[in-house]
């Protein structure tokens, strides 16, 4: 027989196994939106705006640190401030010194101490692991330039006007192409599938944006990618 205080014990745990499940979808969707939108959204306004850009990430703290008051709202105040430092660090780069890639990694890095002092603490863990996350995919994809010898075009894209970008694009993509490029394009996207999978066995809501920022990566990429193919 299933008494009526067992009953209601099973299910509040089944309400909040779901609960669970839902909040780490939630967590992995916003944060693949996180690392994707806002690419395509913050580089052309960086460009003409860097000030407003940089300032913007003033009101992001401000929202992060509002929401994370909140019970209800804490984890996405928590998630909201690892993006804010990718905010804030895309801003400087992109705005000021997009013209020499050697500096683009130590740039978005700039944060990382301040993370890991967090993780060290275990505070706002979602918040920046998704930063880390997201860091992890820029050095992949910056690794992929390197490797492939594409660091010139990255430098060329960034100094000529918008209607000799495609020129450069298609320059670019004559390296892609090659067999070395082709390699080395399944075995970092191997990488970051690694990488972005594992945490996702996790329960841990902090694993799961670490590895949708990870996973971000990717659909990023591809994004470029096809992009460059059909100009």
């Amino acid at each position: 027989m299933l008494y009526p205080e067992k009953f209601g014990i099973n299910l509040f745990f089944f309400f909040s196994e779901k609960i669970r499940i839902s909040q780490k979808w939630a967590v992995f969707f916003t944060s693949v939106f996180l690392v994707s939108v806002p690419v395509f959204f913050q580089a052309p306004m960086v460009r003409q705006l860097p000030w407003l850009s940089l300032a913007m990430t003033g009101f992001w703290f401000w929202l992060s640190l509002k929401l994370l008051k909140d019970r209800d709202t804490h984890i996405w105040g928590d998630l909201l401030l690892g993006f804010t430092w990718s905010w804030f660090t895309g801003s400087i780069y992109w705005g000021w010194l997009r013209q020499e890639p050697l500096l683009h990694l130590p740039v978005e890095a700039i944060c990382v101490p301040f993370a890991l002092w967090c993780l060290a603490h275990k505070r706002e863990m979602i918040g920046n692991c998704f930063y880390l996350g997201s860091l992890l995919g820029t050095a992949v994809t910056d690794g992929y330039f390197y490797i492939t010898g594409l660091i010139p075009y990255w430098r060329r894209l960034m100094i000529v006007e918008p209607d000799m970008a495609l020129e450069v694009f298609q320059d670019a993509l004559t390296q892609v192409i090659t067999s070395w490029g082709i390699i080395w394009i399944f075995v970092l996207v191997g990488i970051l599938l690694l990488f972005g999978l594992v945490p996702l066995q996790s329960r841990k809501l902090y694993f799961w944006a670490f590895g949708a920022a990870v996973l971000s990566t990717i659909l990023v990429d591809s994004i470029f990618l096809l992009a460059a193919c059909l100009a």
